[in-house]
């Protein structure tokens, strides 16, 4: 992928030279900071909170991407490249101060500059910084990894989403109970963000479609929506490690196309004159409105259309401006849409190309068909949207009509291959015509999208042969793998400072560039002395982890214990209630007086529960019974503990990640698409116990089968079980501990004595058991067993945690970026080098 540097010879704006703008030492941060103290904060440095300086600082910061983002820009201009468009509704971006210091490679002399203003500590500084609320979940976190990546492989790219106003929520727990109340994370001001109110966009919904002949005699549509909306862009610069390249988010903030309405108003209708305004920016206000209603659907389909409408105009508006026809448009843009929540874009390019552009229909599928990706999350069919015709047509009816088209167009191929084959004429169709009749729209991006790829090899294979065989059959050249990946910047090198230095002290800084280069750390397994080193540095960021827990729980935990490890969306698939019932297991063994040869273990939990999910919800309440239960018990002691982190973010995984000695991947085999926090924990040191699913299967390869601890059945083995007629309560009847464990459980012993508070869950697992977990009790047992006794000898732990972190360079988001480059996008680097004169200043 490596390509000769761009040079960037415009005329040098003086600010890119001016060190308070530029300048990279701690002399030009400071004079930085005090500026934007005095000049945009209106604050005195004498007088400064925490908070004025950590917006001072990052305004400083920004200030050092902005000469990287415009140098890029122009470039781009005058000598275009294909640019990916990264469509995703979610990107868990993380906070942005740290990340960006690391970047640019100045995180020593922030830390000096800020120490320069009442001996401020950068730490206390760093944690000001609230949590972006626009993304959720590992898919938001994967497109945030991506987009870093693609900029520190100076890649051109954009990614489109939404900027919502609050995240989905902040979660309490109260009683045990998860609570959720509204993210305001906008509160304090972010100062990442540039709005560029010229450049909005209009996107219609509702109304009702017309034909009309046009000037050459031909027929056409148009569509004249019943309202509007327009989209307001908002740039966040996302900067690549150590290279000039910054590439951006372009997140879309709804308003209303008239705000006020004064007749309304003057008549005393004051919500009329209003209502417009509201009703608009309700599309940008929060992340996954509840879809439980006919609204909450309704607004969730309008949110997709909304970014996905802005993001398509601004791509082509970007070729207007620089004189690119839009027949060019798959040489200047490819289109990644991240799941299913972009997949309109294959009916809205449609609709620009036709309506807007006047393209006949073949050369607009064309177009379209070698523009736009599709990456499949998810194998849950409750997963994969579909949107009822009634909703559809209500808001998108020019839309309806192309994906009728569209579907027509594409079963007229199918009936080629499958004559009088009418079962797979209603698999294939994307209307889905059984009971209420709907749109789906995993359908739509596979018809519409040049290729289609999973997120892990497992994932892939059960893509083809499971989720989408007749389409795999059909297009066989469609369906690919990119197994997911993680950046090690911020994932290593940002959240874990001490195993940072111990690396670069190692083996050099070369990993942060490339991760392969961890596998130099092999020459070190049978280095006793470099082994304890490891356990000292992991016992560090224990001990610090240990410190937050006491602050915000108040549940003491011992540093020295194992670290067992789950966190992650509360999801019955996932399995923390698995997790939970080995807790209580080992529980009774200890009061039983079998505890021999158990390690003294810190369990700890962490994840948020869809508001609607009841079963999920009652997991979270489940847990912190069982906590309540366990931490008060004089016999657990040293032995034992157990605690639920609330609110589960990126800024607490980066405290949880280098802290772990056991990572929990427990989920039901072929349930899980990849995941992403098995790579974080493993980057880290930590051991994985877990099921061959998802990205699991290629982890354990590559840090070798010795060094995993697994337990399980196998995917084929979990649809042999279902096939044959699952039977939980047969399979119970040959596990007496944990029918010991669900009996104290029915006994109230978790719940204050009250015996119906878990009913439901235990009901659930005797009579149904969806997600397998009596199939799997015993062998999993069996490998905590393993856990326990190989954290016995530590000498020996150490080096299979230190083997766990030298094989992981596979799981580098840049790794995945690459293949996405190579095979699906095209794309190739574009490097900035910015003129000669402003060169030395900036990279000096």
């Amino acid at each position: 992928m490596s390509q000769q540097p761009t040079e960037f010879s415009m005329p040098t704006p003086s600010c890119y030279t001016d060190p308070e703008r530029s300048g990279l030492g701690a002399g030009d941060l400071f004079a930085g900071i005090t500026e934007h103290l005095f000049f945009t904060l209106g604050k005195l440095a004498t007088n400064a909170t925490p908070h004025d300086l950590y917006m001072a600082l990052s305004y400083a910061v920004r200030d050092r991407l902005m000469t990287r983002f415009l140098a890029g820009k122009e470039a781009l201009a005058n000598q275009p490249s294909k640019t990916v468009a990264y469509l995703s509704a979610e990107f868990l971006i993380g906070p942005q101060l740290g990340n960006n210091l690391v970047m640019l490679g100045i995180e020593k002399e922030a830390a000096e500059a800020i120490s320069r203003f009442n001996n401020s500590d950068i730490a206390k500084i760093l944690d000001v910084e609230e949590e972006p609320g626009l993304g959720n979940g590992g898919l938001g976190r994967l497109a945030a990894c991506y987009m870093e990546s693609l900029a520190s492989l100076e890649v051109p790219a954009v990614g489109y989403g939404i900027r919502y106003e609050f995240g989905i929520f902040d979660q309490l727990i109260r009683d045990g109970w998860q609570v959720e109340i509204t993210d305001k994370w906008l509160k304090g001001g972010w100062p990442w963000e540039l709005t560029h109110p010229d450049q909005a966009v209009f996107v219609g919904f509702g109304g009702r479609t017309e034909g009309y002949t046009n000037e050459k005699g031909e027929y056409r549509a148009r569509w004249i929506p019943a309202e509007h909306a327009i989209g307001i862009p908002h740039d966040v610069p996302v900067l690549g490690y150590k290279v000039n390249t910054c590439d951006r988010l372009r997140l879309w903030r709804a308003t209303a196309s008239e705000s006020f309405d004064f007749y309304s108003f003057n008549i005393g209708d004051y919500y009329g004159a209003v209502e417009e305004k509201v009703g608009s920016e309700t599309l940008s206000k929060v992340l996954y409105p509840n879809d439980g209603t006919d609204e909450g659907r309704r607004l969730r389909l309008k949110q997709q259309h909304f970014f996905v409408s802005c993001s398509l105009q601004d791509m082509l508006r970007n070729l207007d401006k620089r004189g690119i026809p839009a027949t060019e448009f798959p040489q200047h843009w490819a289109v990644q849409l991240n799941d299913t929540h972009p997949a309109i874009a294959v009916a809205e390019l449609m609709r620009l190309l036709l309506d807007d552009k006047n393209l006949e229909w073949d050369v607009a599928w064309d177009i379209t068909s070698r523009s736009l990706a599709y990456t499949n999350h998810t194998l849950l069919p409750e997963a994969l949207e579909k949107w009822g015709l009634h909703l559809f047509a209500s808001l998108l009816p020019r839309h309806l009509e192309l994906i009728y088209e569209i579907n027509r167009r594409f079963l007229q191929q199918v009936r080629l291959k499958h004559p009088g084959d009418d079962s797979i004429l209603r698999k294939l169709s994307i209307i889905d015509e059984d009971g209420h009749k709907a749109v789906r729209m995993a359908h739509l991006a596979t018809v519409g999208a040049h290729h289609v790829n999973g997120v892990a090899r497992l994932h892939s294979d059960l893509v083809k042969s499971s989720l989408m065989p007749e389409f795999a059959a059909l297009w066989p050249e469609k369906f690919t793998n990119v197994t997911n990946g993680v950046t090690p910047r911020r994932w290593m090198a940002l959240c874990n400072p001490p195993l940072r230095k111990l690396l670069n002290d190692a083996i050099g800084d070369g990993w942060l560039h490339n991760l392969d280069e961890l596998r130099q750390l092999e020459r070190y397994q049978h280095d006793d002395g470099f082994l304890q080193h490891w356990e000292q540095t992991k016992l560090g960021v224990k001990r610090d982890l240990a410190a937050y827990i006491h602050s915000h729980t108040g549940v003491l935990v011992d540093p020295a214990s194992l670290f067992d490890v789950q966190v992650k969306r509360i999801h019955e698939y996932k399995r923390q209630h698995l997790n939970a019932l080995q807790v209580i297991a080992q529980y009774l063994r200890i009061k039983n007086g079998q505890g021999d040869g158990i390690a003294p273990r810190t369990v700890l939990f962490g994840g948020k529960a869809a508001p609607g999910y009841y079963m999920a919800k009652l997991i979270i309440r489940f847990i912190n019974g069982i906590a309540e239960t366990v931490n008060s018990d004089p016999d657990m002691d040293g032995r034992l503990r157990v605690v639920f982190l609330p609110d589960y973010n990126v800024k607490l995984g980066e405290r949880v990640y280098p802290a772990s000695d056991l990572s929990e991947q427990i989920s039901t085999a072929g349930k899980e698409a990849s995941g992403t926090g098995n790579m974080k924990f493993a980057m880290n040191g930590a051991l994985t116990i877990g099921t061959l699913d998802g990205a699991n299967v290629e982890i354990r390869e590559q840090v070798g089968t010795e060094n995993f601890f697994l337990f399980g059945r196998t995917t084929p083995e979990i649809e042999e079980l279902r096939h044959q007629g699952y039977r939980p309560w047969e399979i119970l009847e040959t596990l007496p501990e944990l029918q010991q464990v669900l009996h104290v459980i029915e006994q109230g012993h978790f719940s204050n004595g009250d015996t119906e508070l878990f009913r439901p869950l235990v009901d659930n697992l005797r009579g149904q058991d969806p997600f397998f977990l009596f199939a799997d009790f015993a062998s999993y047992m069996d490998s905590q067993n393993q856990v326990s006794q190989a954290w016995s000898n530590r000498q020996h732990w150490n080096r299979m945690s230190l083997l766990n972190t030298a094989r992981m360079g596979y799981f580098s988001s840049d790794r995945s970026i690459k293949e996405y480059c190579e095979h699906i996008w095209k794309a190739t680097p574009f490097p900035i080098t910015i003129s000669a004169a402003a060169d030395k200043e900036i990279n000096s």
